[in-house]
């Protein structure tokens, strides 16, 4: 797999019209090995600020876990992968999770083919903003564009500290069938775990990404979002 790493964006930034100027002028980055690949994919990831969106992204083009957290405003990769026998051009968008980049984080949406929608398994809270937040607003600017369901940080499921954490909250992590029911319920085309530190269901994740564009059968074919 090659991967190129594009225009990234840290929570540092100066203000957000700055963000949208950068923003703005990378949209086409990483463009050029692309062509030589039967099928672009443009996979946007979203989800709550912290749940892992950026963990999981690193893990899977360089396969190696980040040492240190980094908020992200604005990330791009490409990855030059194979699924099912057929060459793709995968182009990765990392998205800000936190109220404050609504407007930038919506730029990234235009042309999507598949959006994952990320909440960290040992954040309830994240889990509940699917429902919230997330899912209303990718179909609100994508109505037709599919959507993978990931519960992330699957390896703190039984850590106790982070049961411990919740307990005190009157919380517990999320079980699969949870996951599974909101999947359901937002009309997600599967529900997935992962782990970014243990690299347990990355490659899955994305496989699964790029089939829910290529394959007819499993999924009606889907239009590019286009921002209104």
């Amino acid at each position: 797999m090659y991967v190129c790493s594009s225009s990234r964006g840290s929570a540092a930034a100066a203000d957000a019209d700055s963000d949208l100027d950068s923003v703005c002028a990378s949209l086409s980055t990483c463009d050029s090995d692309s062509r030589a690949f039967t099928t672009s994919i443009k996979c946007v990831v979203v989800g709550d600020g912290a749940v892992g969106k950026t963990c999981l992204l690193i893990s899977y083009t360089t396969n190696a876990f980040p040492k240190e957290y980094i908020p992200t405003v604005f990330d791009n990769y490409s990855a030059q992968v194979s699924v099912d026998g057929r060459a793709v051009s995968l182009n990765l968008w990392d998205t800000a999770g936190q109220e404050e980049y609504d407007r930038l984080r919506t730029l990234s949406y235009p042309q999507t083919n598949v959006f994952i929608i990320c909440f960290s398994i040992a954040s309830p809270p994240s889990y509940e903003n699917v429902k919230h937040k997330w899912h209303p607003e990718v179909t609100h600017h994508c109505p037709s564009v599919p959507i993978l369901l990931v519960g992330t940080k699957s390896d703190l499921r039984s850590d106790p500290e982070v049961l411990k954490k919740l307990k005190e909250q009157n919380q517990t992590t999320v079980t699969h069938q949870q996951g599974m029911a909101l999947a359901r319920h937002i009309q997600a085309i599967r529900y997935m775990e992962c782990s970014a530190l243990n690299q347990e269901g990355i490659k899955e994740v994305f496989a699964e990404a790029m089939r829910a564009f290529l394959n007819p059968q499993a999924v009606n074919k889907k239009k590019p979002c286009v921002l209104l």
